[in-house]
């Protein structure tokens, strides 16, 4: 099979976890060492996302004296595909040394439209104490949003419209390559009168540009890979349950947070509903029960056998 694989950026950086760079690096071998069992039997593709990451990137350069104002965040999007890309690629290539492995650096175009311009949701940083992100809305007018007990920076999240570097994806798949790519979501970009490409203030959604990297690709099977067991009903409450099997219609019934595991749940049901296969979501040290079916959220087609 060929399986897309979308790996949360929360496994690179667990929460309260240094961002330092040696945990970082442990981190992405270990979720490497995960992976890699898909791939020892199915073509592979790889997305991660880089909240945590870009995060820590939107900060250090907001605070750089040398700097007359932060870098944007296309660029620091650019910044942390090279970084984690070069993690991801050095973890597997040691796990598969047989296997030609690639990290590629590529954009996801966006409508310059896009509602959601002006209502940030993705979040991106550390987690902070309420105070903390009190101080820092005041002194930078950035926005910040509840993350379980915890407050997180948000920004501009939109749409992905088109994988820019698909067809150079699809090549390097065809030709046996491994290949991690879409980090973060994808470099934002929107065309500008003349269809030229050019950067924007956002970080895309790396499930929904997973979603569809997919598509484009004609794969098989979406995972979405987390740091929990899958998706729960009534999540954070003594009746919280795990939902094994469900349709779209299903899953979209439930009440899920914006920021957090809906857009999961929106990227998988969105894949299954074009495609007519199957998404499944669930925790990183799973990935084969996954493949096959046993573990996590499986999101099947409408007819199928679902059982929210």
């Amino acid at each position: 099979m060929r399986i897309v694989a979308a790996l949360g950026g929360n496994a690179l950086l667990q929460r309260g976890q240094s961002s330092d760079h040696a945990p970082q690096v442990e981190n992405a071998r270990i979720a490497a060492e995960q992976l890699a069992h898909i791939a020892r039997q199915h073509d592979l593709v790889v997305t991660h996302g880089n909240g945590p990451q870009v995060g820590v990137l939107a900060a250090e350069s907001s605070a750089d004296p040398r700097l007359s104002e932060p870098y944007p965040f296309d660029t620091l999007v650019a910044q942390t595909q090279g970084m984690i890309g070069h993690w991801l690629v050095q973890g597997l290539q040691e796990a598969l040394p047989h296997r030609n492995v690639v990290a590629l650096a590529g954009r996801t175009e966006v409508r310059a439209d896009d509602p959601a311009f002006n209502a940030p949701t993705k979040f991106i940083g550390e987690v902070l104490s309420p105070e903390e992100a009190r101080a820092l809305a005041q002194e930078k007018g950035w926005v910040f949003a509840a993350d379980g007990p915890f407050m997180r920076r948000v920004v501009p999240s939109p749409t992905p419209y088109a994988i820019v570097e698909a067809p150079a994806i699809r090549m390097l798949v065809n030709g046996g390559f491994v290949v991690v790519c879409s980090g973060g979501g994808g470099i934002p970009v929107v065309r500008d009168e003349r269809g030229l490409m050019m950067g924007v203030e956002a970080v895309v959604d790396k499930d929904l540009s997973a979603a569809l990297l997919a598509r484009e690709l004609e794969a098989d099977m979406l995972i979405i890979v987390t740091d929990v067991d899958g998706v729960y009903r009534d999540y954070g409450t003594e009746a919280a349950t795990r939902v094994e099997r469900a349709t779209p219609e299903q899953l979209r019934a439930l009440a899920l947070p914006a920021g957090s595991m809906g857009p999961k749940v929106e990227a998988a049901c969105a894949f299954v509903e074009a495609t007519g296969k199957r998404a499944v979501i669930g925790s990183l040290h799973e990935v084969t029960a996954l493949v096959e079916g046993r573990g996590g959220t499986l999101v099947l087609p409408a007819g199928e056998d679902g059982a929210a």
